[in-house]
């Protein structure tokens, strides 16, 4: 049954109601009405199902061709490990806490230069501690940035 067939192919991409909805262009009701069997796609919702899951049009209106079973799942889909919503989540956290940072250490180095001499003492490295906090904070804003602009 269609209604069957597009749950399985759904699930075996890892894709919820919402995702699919988004990647062919409809509301996640509808989607769930079409798994549900009270409605069906339209025509060119079908196409855009069917190459969404990679799959000829046969392959999925067609009850006598079973490729479910056969773990068929598509390059694209296996390679999205996290949805795009989580890393664009965590590249806003890691630049604001980057900016947090930067800013904390500028009152720092303002409010209490003696602080700033401490911290540049403590630090065992080449740079001076003042120059680690600044990397540091950078560093987290840089691989924030990464992740809010990468594309998928």
């Amino acid at each position: 049954m269609l209604s069957e067939r597009i749950y399985q192919f759904r699930r075996r991409c890892g894709l919820s109601q919402e995702q699919l909805a988004e990647k062919i262009g409809v509301s996640r009701q509808a989607v769930s009405k079409w798994e549900s069997g009270t409605s069906t796609p339209e025509l060119e919702k079908l196409l855009a199902l069917s190459e969404c899951f990679q799959i000829s049009l046969d392959e999925l209106v067609k009850e006598e061709i079973d490729n479910l079973s056969t773990n068929v799942i598509p390059q694209k889909m296996e390679e999205t490990k996290f949805p795009k919503g989580i890393e664009l989540k965590v590249g806003i956290t890691l630049c604001l806490v980057g900016a947090v940072c930067l800013i904390l250490f500028g009152i720092m180095m303002v409010a209490s230069p003696n602080a700033a001499e401490q911290l540049n003492a403590a630090s065992v490295i080449t740079l001076n501690g003042s120059g680690v906090m600044l990397i540091l904070c950078i560093l987290f804003m840089a691989i924030g940035l990464v992740l809010i602009l990468r594309k998928k």
